[in-house]
């Protein structure tokens, strides 16, 4: 969904950095292989993903939603060298497309792979975060944040996809939209929360920092 006219949107595009040939590889094979491709970070917004990661510096990430290892791959760009990155899908059907294009990066050894419930997995986590890109399930956004947030560092940086939800998040809800209610539900709580500091950009389909005081 475009937020801003197409031509202006197409401007933007090609004024920002091109991807790297491997994330246009996977782009190539998600659309040729694997169902709903539209919901990769694309080129544009892993380019801002991979720039507010090389901002951050962290060393570890935590990523909450794979899907075929996009958005992971751009995140990466910016971890310290002894850093690591740790990702979570409940799909094991796409951990060996994942895996493949995870070791045919220079990061394969620093991206270790969740398979399962990301509310179960969280909990195990016996580290924090400088960085965290939330981007499953919409209905449990609100209890991602309440599972990530006691594990971020201070001036650590949450990121939340798809905030604006194709811009239902300001038309009427109907009562079986579970989706459309949790984000409305996740994007008060965020601008609420005394422990952070939020600002939602209007990218794509909305994606919010916030940064942990």
């Amino acid at each position: 969904m475009h937020f801003i006219p197409e031509e202006l949107d197409n401007y933007v595009v090609n004024h920002t950095q091109p991807e790297p040939e491997l994330l246009q590889q996977l782009t190539r094979e998600t659309y040729q292989k694997i169902l709903q491709p539209r919901m990769l970070s694309g080129p544009y917004q892993g380019r801002v993903l991979s720039m507010l990661s090389k901002l951050i510096r962290p060393k570890n990430i935590l990523e909450i939603g794979t899907y075929t290892g996009y958005s992971a791959l751009c995140l990466a760009e910016g971890m310290q060298s002894t850093g690591e990155l740790h990702t979570i899908d409940i799909n094991e059907e796409l951990e060996k497309l994942q895996r493949k294009y995870f070791d045919s990066s220079s990061f394969g050894n620093q991206i270790h792979q969740h398979i399962g419930d990301a509310i179960q997995i969280i909990p195990t986590f016996d580290l924090t975060f400088d960085l965290v890109f939330i981007d499953a399930d919409k209905p449990n956004y609100p209890k991602y944040f309440d599972l990530v947030l006691p594990k971020m560092n201070s001036g650590g940086v949450i990121l939340s996809d798809n905030v604006l939800w194709s811009g239902k998040v300001i038309e009427n809800v109907d009562d079986d939209d579970l989706s459309t209610k949790a984000l409305l539900e996740y994007n008060k709580l965020l601008v609420e929360d005394k422990r952070i500091e939020t600002v939602l950009l209007p990218i794509r389909d909305g994606l919010t920092i916030s940064r942990v005081k």
